[in-house]
């Protein structure tokens, strides 16, 4: 079988002028798959809950845990939107490593593949997680002490502040790639493992790819929490 390495989503079809690719089509199964299991876990909530209600509660209990120990009294308005990144991406990595996934075709093109592969949906969370961040810290601190953050009089703070600005589109970029560089390499490696060896051999890779996709989601959420905390407080409180 022939192997090659495809950096482009692969277009199924378009609706009107949108073309709707295979990580695309993903997305929207990662979406599905997250409201029905939240629907399912919260349908009858018990006091004492057991089975998928417990296991959920654990993710969301530790989760919660470490956004309160960074952003203190801000914990309850970060949490939902880290947790949200950390679960979409987490689910979009574990569905891209199912045996088979990459292999059912429409068209002589794969249907499915892992949205993280895509640059495209990996440079999108990024701008999301980038506007949510600057959105907080305009929320939190007004306009004039966030445009201080970047501009001043003095002419060594202006030099540094500028600089700041240039970093922030640098955070893009760095969480950008470095999901999809992870979440990329791991497939190529999958895809060329498996063309080679049939069974056995390949299952060690799939369970370090589980890893990485752990880690990866648990990377972007923290880095996203910790610019939060950052942009939104006041110099003064900066320790």
């Amino acid at each position: 079988m022939e192997n090659h390495i495809v950096l482009e989503p692969e277009v199924l079809g378009y609706l009107g002028i949108l073309p709707v690719t295979n990580t695309l089509l993903v997305s929207w199964m990662v979406m599905v798959i997250l409201i029905l299991v939240s629907i399912i876990t919260t349908w009858k909530i018990k006091v004492i809950p057991s089975g998928l209600q417990n296991f959920f509660e654990y993710i969301i209990e530790v989760g919660y845990t470490t956004v309160e120990e960074l952003a203190h009294k801000r914990a309850k308005v970060f949490f939902p939107i880290v947790m949200t990144f950390f679960l979409y991406i987490l689910f979009g990595n574990l569905l891209g490593l199912f045996p088979g996934f990459a292999t059912i075709t429409y068209k002589s093109e794969p249907l499915l593949r892992s949205i993280n592969s895509d640059l495209n949906m990996t440079l999108g969370l990024a701008l999301t997680s980038a506007v949510a961040t600057h959105g907080f810290a305009l929320y939190y601190l007004g306009l004039v002490e966030y445009l201080k953050k970047w501009f001043t009089l003095n002419p060594i703070f202006l030099f540094v502040g500028i600089l700041e600005l240039v970093g922030e589109v640098t955070k893009i970029v760095s969480l950008s790639f470095r999901l999809f560089g992870n979440i990329f390499a791991g497939e190529v490696v999958l895809a060329t493992v498996a063309s080679i060896f049939a069974f056995i051999i390949p299952l060690p890779f799939y369970f370090l790819e589980i890893i990485v996709g752990f880690v990866q989601a648990a990377v972007f959420m923290m880095l996203t929490l910790v610019f939060m905390v950052l942009l939104s407080e006041k110099h003064a409180e900066q320790h």
